[in-house]
């Protein structure tokens, strides 16, 4: 008997999604701590390594949008096991040790990571509609120490090998996740078809204040967590840490991103209101850099504080979408609104901060720039937060065959 038949198949399936957790995050956040090694190799300013960090952050928007469409042609299951097969041909390109193959095997590692980030949520909500918190929640924490892992290792690995085993050394999460996963090939489920009709009334969300106010939000949160995961690292080492110090904190750091899940989705859920929750986990974020500019000795405390706090403004993010739609058609196009300017915004974060730290030649000028970001984020949080929907009788133009990227 096959060892794939000797489980059942929803446990095969909770094993793969887990697994499959682990390739979404660490893979392309892991290459923040080496920056710092791979521009003298290839001669990089500090904007050009930052594109290391976006250029997956561009596929993620230019890709996620069309892996409901790739879902509903060939099933979601095989869907799936095409991102995990795009991914590790990423990561093989990726380490290759040319620039080209860096810059071109980390996008496509990004158009990977988006399907699984487009369509894990679906494939929980399909075949595990009532224990979708419990298993969002360790699919978070599985994420994070994933994450955390890869950050820890990846300059001690560097030291000891080279940048290029360094990077490649992650193939073995999707590949692990491939060989899981091939259960599920051999009972495909149909696809429900997704209702592709545009139902359209007098205004867009694009019109609303409402749904800018949380796209806004969401978007003002990407840019601070992803300028913040890619530069981490140098700031560290301008504040007299090591390289493998650096790594390690910036390891800590994911590491307590798995966590906020465990305490705010509950929270949410009770709250009819969550401007306070907001407000709070933007002022965590805004004490963290703080602390880390005046107090650079407490960065332990410091960056698992940000962890924390950044983390919690995002799923906050993704829940106001479903909170302040009044139905299933503003949901989705409230969704795809605020995903266009999350991950547009999210691109250009790492770049501009890059520019600005040559600019001026320190990192504390961009760190203040985070830290207006979030004052901006509980500003909007004010908004976003409140317990209104956005208007029934008003205009809504969705096409539901986008669906969440998260």
């Amino acid at each position: 008997m096959s060892v794939f038949s000797k489980l059942p198949r929803s446990a095969w399936l909770v094993l793969g999604i887990l697994l499959f957790a682990t390739t979404l995050r660490g893979p392309f956040t892991a290459v923040g701590p080496l920056l710092e090694s791979l521009r003298p190799v290839f001669g990089l300013s500090t904007s050009e390594a930052g594109l290391l960090i976006t250029l997956p952050l561009l596929s993620f928007f230019v890709v996620s949008p069309f892996a409901p469409l790739l879902a509903r042609k060939i099933g979601l299951e095989r869907a799936l096991f095409v991102a995990l097969l795009i991914m590790c041909g990423a990561i093989v390109l990726r380490s290759s040790g040319s620039l080209w193959g860096l810059y071109a095997g980390t996008s496509i590692l990004g158009a990977g990571i988006a399907v699984g980030n487009t369509l894990l949520p679906s494939l929980l909500k399909r075949d595990f509609p009532t224990q979708i918190t419990t298993l969002t929640a360790v699919y978070a924490i599985t994420m994070g120490v994933a994450s955390a892992a890869g950050s820890a290792v990846v300059v001690p690995l560097a030291q000891s090998l080279n940048w290029q085993w360094s990077l490649g050394v992650f193939l073995v999460l999707p590949l692990l996740s491939a060989l899981i996963w091939l259960p599920q090939l051999k009972a495909v489920r149909a696809q429900p078809a997704t209702a592709t009709t545009k139902q359209t009334t007098k205004r867009s969300v694009w019109s609303m204040g409402l749904a800018w106010q949380v796209s806004l939000f969401f978007g003002t949160t990407s840019l601070t967590y992803y300028s913040v995961a890619t530069w981490l690292p140098a700031m560290l080492v301008d504040l007299g840490y090591s390289q493998a110090q650096a790594g390690s904190l910036h390891g800590l750091m994911q590491l307590a991103t798995a966590f906020p899940g465990l305490v705010l989705v509950p929270w949410v859920k009770r709250s009819k209101d969550q401007r306070g929750i907001a407000i709070s986990m933007a002022s965590l974020s805004l004490l963290s850099l703080l602390g880390l500019v005046l107090f650079p000795v407490a960065a332990t405390v410091w960056v698992a504080v940000f962890g924390f706090g950044v983390t919690g403004t995002f799923i906050l993010g993704l829940s106001f979408i479903g909170m302040r739609a009044a139905t299933t058609a503003q949901a989705a196009a409230l969704s795809g609104m605020a995903q266009c300017i999350g991950y547009l915004l999210a691109a250009t974060g790492p770049i501009i901060l890059g520019a600005l730290h040559d600019s001026v030649g320190n990192w504390q000028v961009p760190l203040y720039v985070c830290m207006a970001l979030c004052v901006l984020q509980a500003v909007l949080g004010m908004g976003a937060g409140r317990a209104i929907h956005l208007p029934q009788d008003e205009a809504v133009t969705a096409d539901t065959a986008v669906a969440a990227a998260e």
